[in-house]
């Protein structure tokens, strides 16, 4: 069979065991969540199946040997401090419990969304970690918090269930980009290890079929057309609206504009050649939004603005 025939075959598969599996949610108390029990599914692995990295090893970009320039990175600059996350290391393990000079912080990564989020993991002064529940819901990731054992949607960054139902995580700004462009900007920036404690195959992904199919491996809330599913968007927050920006919508803007959103003036950037882009508000500080799928950012928020570059 060929990829693309793996591809459908293994959808269907998981699909299946899902529908099944969904009824015991992983062990995870949903009478109370904020999302519809019906609306959650086992993405296949059971609670762990998909280990966080806790003890995560760095090093230095010279010593980074086994990322080409063209590879994809989430990186993070915060308390005076760079790393860089390899995706085709996050693919394998979606959640790094990481800190910053004491601060603690929680890498994000849903391989079927594309989204790669970071978030302060300290709640009321206490420090947290978290784990892969193996749940999805719009076929983005479901994490846990291993100290109260509630569950929080990614791209909602709240809880869903359990003792923090209803609190939100404080985003932190990350830039999904090439490698090359991340050391460019930080050359003292720190990667995380292949050294995971744990074997996989980190030079290859599991995902290659998946990232070009427009088809999805789990039922979505809500959907639309207007562009191909797995379009790189980036999705914005400004004090409870939402914004996308279509990457196909902005290769043909300027690069660098300025724009409006809530009342708010901000200044997005694009990158088409390492396919990232960032929003700064007035005082040039970046922005927390998402790098995701079209799919998923509409899934989550059907309501949203979009952006359109300006046409002669």
């Amino acid at each position: 069979m060929n990829g693309q025939t793996i591809f459908r075959v293994l959808a269907l598969l998981i699909f299946s065991v899902a529908g099944c599996s969904a009824q015991s949610k992983n062990g995870f108390d949903l009478h109370d969540a904020l999302i519809p029990a019906e609306h959650i599914f086992s993405g296949g692995p059971a609670k762990d199946g998909i280990p966080a990295i806790d003890k995560p090893r760095f090093v230095a970009a010279e010593e980074a040997v086994f990322l080409r320039p063209e590879s994809q990175v989430l990186g993070l600059y915060y308390q005076g401090l760079a790393k860089a996350y390899p995706i085709n290391i996050l693919n394998w393990h979606e959640i790094v419990n990481d800190s910053f000079k004491n601060e603690p912080v929680v890498i994000t990564f849903c391989p079927l969304c594309g989204s790669g989020m970071a978030f302060s993991a300290r709640i009321d002064g206490k420090a947290y970690t978290f784990g892969v529940s193996g749940l999805l819901y719009n076929s983005d990731v479901l994490l846990y918090d291993r100290q109260t054992q509630s569950l929080w949607s990614q791209l909602m960054t709240k809880a869903i269930s359990g003792p923090h139902k209803g609190r939100r995580l404080a985003s932190l700004p990350v830039l999904h980009t090439t490698w090359q462009d991340w050391r460019t900007r930080h050359p003292d920036t720190r990667v995380l290890s292949t050294e995971t404690g744990f074997r996989r195959d980190y030079g290859g992904s599991p995902y290659a079929d998946y990232l070009q199919s427009p088809q999805l491996m789990f039922p979505v809330t809500a959907s639309s057309r207007r562009y191909h599913p797995k379009e790189d968007v980036l999705g914005l927050e400004i004090a409870g609206r939402f914004k996308v920006y279509p990457f196909v919508e902005l290769a043909k803007s300027p690069g660098t504009f300025t724009d409006t959103v809530n009342g708010q003036t901000l200044t997005v950037r694009y990158d088409a050649k390492n396919r990232s882009a960032a929003v700064f508000d007035q005082q040039g500080k970046p922005l927390p939004g998402v790098k995701t799928f079209w799919f998923a950012w509409y899934a989550f928020h059907p309501d949203t603005e979009i952006y359109q570059a300006s046409r002669p």
